[in-house]
């Protein structure tokens, strides 16, 4: 027989929805200015419940690079991996780009992994391994687009797929730190057709 006293409460939050809330409130204040209560306000869950659900404040905040990475962080390398063309791969992943980082005021800009995780590199642990993971990740996935283009005949068999797809890569992190200066879209899209055939020169 079960002892129902013993058995703990079901959950009554959607885990998913708690670790975005919990994400924009991390990625609004940054690590250290986030408290445990103002995580509490924003997953809409009580403190005990946090712990017993996430862990602590640092393993909570692991967990949202956890999730960051495996979907939202992954859009434009979505809209890079299904173009039907490369040039339009890498002109839609330059304007997603774009579009997050100047989205509206009040939402949160850029890539969570370059506005917040970022600064807590050599600060939280468990840091630094999922920013080289995050990083090495993406270069792989734009490498292997190049690659299968490569194949296609699309590109030239010696086309520099790894270099290109790191430099398609920082200059995602060079438009978000525009935005985060308070570059407009419209400023950031304006030579969009000069680097997207910077990419793709051979």
């Amino acid at each position: 027989m079960i002892d129902t006293k013993k058995m703990g409460r079901p959950r009554t939050f959607d885990e998913n929805d708690a670790l975005m809330a919990a994400m924009n409130a991390f990625w609004a204040r940054g690590y250290d200015g986030t408290s445990m209560k103002d995580l509490s306000n924003a997953m809409g869950i009580s403190g005990p419940s946090i712990y017993s659900a996430f862990g602590d404040k640092r393993e909570l905040y692991l967990k949202t690079i956890d999730r960051y990475a495996d979907v939202d962080g992954c859009a434009p390398i979505v809209e890079f991996e299904t173009a039907g063309t490369i040039e339009e791969a890498v002109r839609n992943f330059l304007e997603v780009v774009v579009t997050y980082s100047t989205q509206q005021e009040g939402a949160p800009r850029g890539c969570f992994l370059a506005s917040c995780v970022a600064m807590t590199v050599g600060e939280v642990e468990g840091v630094a391994e999922r920013m080289d993971k995050a990083i090495r990740d993406t270069d792989a996935r734009l490498a292997g687009r190049f690659e299968a283009e490569k194949a296609k005949g699309n590109l030239p068999p010696n086309f520099p797929a790894q270099e290109r797809a790191r430099l398609l890569h920082d200059m995602r992190q060079g438009h978000v730190h525009r935005s985060r200066a308070g570059w407009s879209a419209e400023s950031l899209l304006e030579d969009l057709d000069d680097r997207v055939r910077m990419i793709l020169m051979t």
